[in-house]
């Protein structure tokens, strides 16, 4: 892993708890170009809230802490 990708999985590993939680989980699979792309697990995958959660919540903190990720996408 590189250093990006280090800083994506510490942000990750900050939220991962609330999502735990609410019974769901989230797995870094990679970053490229920009993008992060995860995957949401367990409640988290077939909530309504998903999109809510995903670019309010993650993509906003990730896009604040980490100047090369620009958005997030769920795989």
């Amino acid at each position: 892993m590189n250093e990006i990708e280090n800083k994506i999985n510490e942000v990750l590993n900050k939220l991962r708890p609330y999502l735990i939680d609410d019974g769901g989980n989230i797995e870094f699979v990679k970053f490229e170009d920009g993008i992060v792309y995860v995957h949401l697990s367990g409640a988290c995958s077939n909530c309504h809230m998903i999109d809510y959660t995903l670019k309010a919540g993650i993509e906003s903190v990730l896009v604040d802490e980490i100047p090369e990720v620009k958005e997030v996408i769920n795989v």
